[in-house]
C-alpha cells in the first residue's frame, strides 16, 4: 500500500506490458473503473453490472479474492476466452485486500 492508503494493482495489458496503478480503496471503485481511469483499453459496456465481459480479465498473483457472485459465473459461462483465473473487473471491488493484485486483461471477443 501506500502512504496514502492506496492499493497497488499491476494490471498487464493486452499487449503484454505492465502497469502499474494507484487505486483508492476509500471510493467504492471496482477493478474496471480504475481501469478505465487509467485509460486502459477496458470497455465495461454494462457500468458494471456483470451483464457483458468486456472487463474479463486474467488473476495473475495468488491474491485472496471475493467468491464469485452467481450473476458473474452466469457471464463467464457465456465469455470468450474463459480461464479457470478469470474474473470481472467490475466485481471485484477495491479494497486493501487487493494490495498487490496482478491481473492480465483478457482478449477481446472478435466482432
Amino acid at each position: 500500500m501506500t502512504e496514502d492508503g492506496n492499493v497497488l494493482i499491476t494490471v498487464v495489458d493486452r499487449h503484454g506490458e505492465a502497469h502499474e496503478l494507484e487505486a483508492p480503496t476509500d471510493m467504492n471503485m471496482n477493478l474496471m473503473e480504475v481501469c478505465k481511469s487509467y485509460e486502459l483499453p477496458v470497455k465495461g459496456t454494462c457500468g458494471g453490472m456483470a451483464l457483458c465481459s468486456t472487463c474479463h480479465c486474467y488473476v495473475l498473483s495468488e491474491t485472496a479474492l471475493p467468491e464469485m457472485g452467481e450473476d458473474e459465473e452466469d457471464m463467464l459461462d457465456q465469455a470468450f476466452f474463459v480461464e479457470d483465473n478469470s474474473r470481472l473487473g467490475c466485481q471485484l471491488r477495491i479494497t486493501e485486500a487487493l494490495d498487490g493484485l496482478r491481473v492480465q486483461l483478457a482478449p477481446e471477443a472478435d466482432d
